[in-house]
């Protein structure tokens, strides 16, 4: 059995693409095998009464392999997925969203001030302080 690579001119017959599990019918005259990186295999035609058959039965016995393959695929897949989207949500709630332009600075409600040593109130800052009480009437 010869073997060609596709886009290659061949005679007439028949021609099995084993990656593809493809059987392609060249006319008598001759003529270009299709694909560019495919390979075939020229193949008599008693033997082609042989391997088709055999494709088609492998392919019955494997198709409900293949099926449980696929469910198992879309459960993991689906499983795998609400494991991920939790994971998100929860990321997102540990870490809290990025706002421009804000900053925490000023510490937590209820915390004590701490004063520099020695750095006692000015006249100046101790008439204003008075005067911003005066002007909410905290006094």
């Amino acid at each position: 059995m010869a073997k060609y690579t596709g886009g290659a001119n061949v005679k007439g017959g028949y021609y099995w693409n084993p990656k593809a599990w493809a059987v392609e019918v060249v006319p008598s005259e001759g003529g270009r095998l299709p694909g560019s990186g495919a390979r075939f295999v020229k193949v008599p035609f008693p033997l082609l009464l042989v391997i088709v058959p055999v494709l088609g039965a492998l392919f019955l016995m494997f198709m409900p392999v293949i099926g449980f393959a696929l469910l198992v695929h879309a459960v993991v897949k689906k499983v795998t997925g609400g494991v991920k989207e939790g994971a998100a949500d929860l990321a997102a709630t540990v870490h809290p969203g990025w706002r421009p332009g804000e900053a925490h600075f000023t510490g937590k409600p209820g915390e004590e001030e701490e004063k520099a040593p020695g750095a006692a109130p000015t006249k100046e800052l101790k008439a204003l302080e008075d005067e911003i009480a005066r002007k909410r009437g905290d006094e």
